[in-house]
């Protein structure tokens, strides 16, 4: 039986994350009722603010599931007891940035016509079995997970699980990759840079989680498995980094793309500020000084890295999808063009208030689904705690 305490607690919870959910369905109705007028949005920017939180918790429900696949997968001990939480917050999250996806397109109801005719050339219809397939996976992965009997199929469930979430974000990239119409899209190194980003904003979600879990049970992380997480991490943000590099300088070897890359990388006013200012030093450099360092190790500094990362994984989306539509496409290379529509022109693009409102709304509904979860099933990590000392 539950305490008192904890059972209010677990309300509190429910209201704050039901409340969080509700504005975010209330700003969608707004939009729905007033038109995409109220927005930000225009002709050129037609993914705004929702798809950067959209996005976000699409990828980051990808990598979460990591932990789960080094447990059952790779037979590794420490990750195994973490393997439902895991699967938990993968679905949460693929829930949440569904939520906000269908809202922020319009006309939600006509969801009914894309899961029932397919375009097999566009990405989008790929997402309908891609999307409800991780879900029906991870679902069957975690049914093994928790009935003894089906134990022994916990490891053949991974590995399915583990291929499909690779298919899933190659998908996910494959929507900006195969977009020939923006400067910053039409790259075949998308679909392994989200792979490679999904690894670092996974695990950073699942770590602020598990930290707050504990902290709520008055618990810790033993030292040694907390620097084993931490290391990890350190491993999947250098690696996105690197990767985000070499992106910008394949872009950079092609005479075409230089324009846009003196926008996002040195003109673009805001678009660099939040490149450098946000993605590489607060979201990359800031959190591997946090993750590395012995005066920075502990839980703090490591949930405190996993909140830059998190932030920077935001500022990293906004500069990839905004600016990347409010850069005009260079039609005819070496000339100028321009028209009373805007060509030639860099759009532009404020977010406006429904929109930030819809997005936090889909966090919200990830957070309540996480919250219920945990509290009728036993997600909790039951292994190596530290009590608290009083």
């Amino acid at each position: 039986m539950k305490a008192p305490a904890e059972t209010r607690q677990f309300w509190l919870l429910v209201v704050l994350a039901g409340a969080v959910t509700a504005i975010g369905l209330g700003a969608a109705h707004y939009m729905e009722l007033h038109g995409h007028v109220v927005t930000g949005m225009n002709n050129q920017v037609v993914w705004g603010l929702p798809h950067v939180f959209a996005i976000f918790m699409v990828v980051a429900a990808s990598g979460v599931l990591n932990v789960a696949s080094i447990g059952s997968v790779f037979g590794q001990p420490v990750y195994k007891p973490r393997a439902p939480l895991s699967g938990l917050l993968c679905v949460a999250l693929l829930m949440g940035g569904l939520m906000v996806l269908m809202l922020d397109l319009g006309r939600p109801e006509r969801l009914v016509v894309a899961a029932t005719h397919y375009n097999f050339k566009s990405v989008f219809a790929w997402n309908v079995f891609l999307y409800s397939g991780m879900t029906g996976i991870v679902a069957v992965y975690l049914w093994t997970m928790f009935e003894r009997r089906y134990n022994a199929w916990s490891k053949p469930a991974g590995l399915a699980a583990l291929v499909w979430r690779f298919v899933l974000t190659t998908g996910t990239g494959s929507i900006f990759a195969f977009l020939v119409a923006r400067q910053a899209y039409g790259s075949a190194l998308l679909a392994p840079l989200f792979i490679v980003l999904s690894f670092g904003w996974g695990l950073a979600v699942f770590l602020i989680v598990q930290s707050t879990m504990y902290a709520w049970n008055d618990r810790h992380l033993t030292p040694a498995i907390q620097r084993r997480m931490a290391r990890l991490l350190g491993v999947f943000i250098a690696a996105a980094l690197f990767l985000v590099a070499v992106y910008h300088l394949t872009h950079l070897y092609f005479a075409r793309q230089g324009a846009f890359e003196a926008f996002i990388l040195r003109d673009g006013g805001l678009f660099p500020l939040l490149f450098w200012g946000g993605y590489v030093l607060l979201g990359s450099v800031a959190p591997l000084v946090l993750l590395f360092h012995p005066k920075f190790a502990g839980e703090r500094g490591t949930f405190a890295a996993a909140a830059l990362v998190v932030l920077g994984a935001f500022a990293w989306l906004f500069v990839f999808i905004i600016g990347g539509q409010v850069f005009p496409l260079e039609i005819f290379p070496g000339h100028v063009v321009s028209s009373s529509f805007g060509d030639g022109a860099v759009a532009r693009y404020s977010p406006s208030l429904p929109e930030l409102l819809l997005g936090v709304g889909g966090l919200g509904a990830a957070f309540l689904l996480t919250v219920v979860g945990v509290r009728v099933l036993d997600f909790m990590p039951q292994d190596d705690f530290a009590l608290a000392k009083p």
